[in-house]
């Protein structure tokens, strides 16, 4: 073979490093699929956890402290995005060091009881350990925001080793559920900004529902 044929034949180095960020990019799209597979099997642990107290009251009390429950896994996106916001290495080793919400568990109770009930009920199981409690319901947001937040580590048995991973548990009534998703809305889905006199009428919508719920929590112990 003759030189000129062995030139063709030879890759470029533009080549060559493409196929370098071609590899690095399989690797961390690799490394992303399998942590979204650990966060999923976390997000499955607490919610059968979540699931059997809610059934045990049932049996018990004839009560479902829980009326339902919604999970979420943060999209490869919105990890980036966040990891940059914070000035870390973009990295699915980064997003497990770096971040506590990538798996998140929304719970919607029917009374303010039910939600301190279930938080205490959860913590309380061996395998379940508490990173950090914020307590919104006791101590709101300055914008009228209202919720319990755990973030608990849960051990995910896998084929050859064991994964402690975190998981956000919101806890939250009825009430203060309706609240933030319509406060979401108008917050993040208009293009028009909120101004102070909308914030205000906001905050006192927050107020309004948070005093229903204390009046509802008082007739269902009456009725008991």
């Amino acid at each position: 073979m003759d030189s000129d044929n062995k030139k063709i034949l030879e890759p470029t180095s533009s080549y060559a490093e493409q196929v370098l960020q071609d590899d690095e990019m399989l690797r961390q799209l690799d490394g992303y699929l399998q942590m979204q597979h650990v966060y999923n099997a976390a997000i499955r642990e607490v919610t059968t956890k979540l699931q059997i107290l809610d059934e045990e009251f049932q049996c018990r009390y004839d009560h479902n402290p829980i009326h339902h429950m919604e999970a979420r896994l943060k999209t490869p996106r919105s990890i980036v995005a966040k990891l940059r916001r914070r000035d870390e290495e973009v990295s699915a080793d980064s997003a497990r060091r770096h971040l506590t919400d990538i798996a998140g568990i929304r719970v919607i109770c029917c009374y303010i009881e039910d939600v301190y009930r279930i938080a205490e009920l959860l913590l309380h199981q061996d395998d379940v350990t508490l990173i950090r409690k914020s307590d919104y319901i006791k101590e709101p947001k300055e914008n009228g925001y209202r919720s319990l937040h755990l973030v608990v580590q849960v051990p995910v048995y896998l084929s050859h080793r064991t994964e402690h991973v975190p998981v956000e548990v919101q806890i939250r009534t009825e009430g203060m559920d309706f609240w933030a998703s319509l406060e979401h809305q108008m917050r993040y889905k208009s293009s028009r900004p909120v101004s102070s006199d909308l914030q205000r009428q906001l905050r006192e919508c927050a107020e309004d529902l948070a005093e229903i719920d204390r009046k509802m929590q008082r007739i269902y112990k009456h009725l008991q």
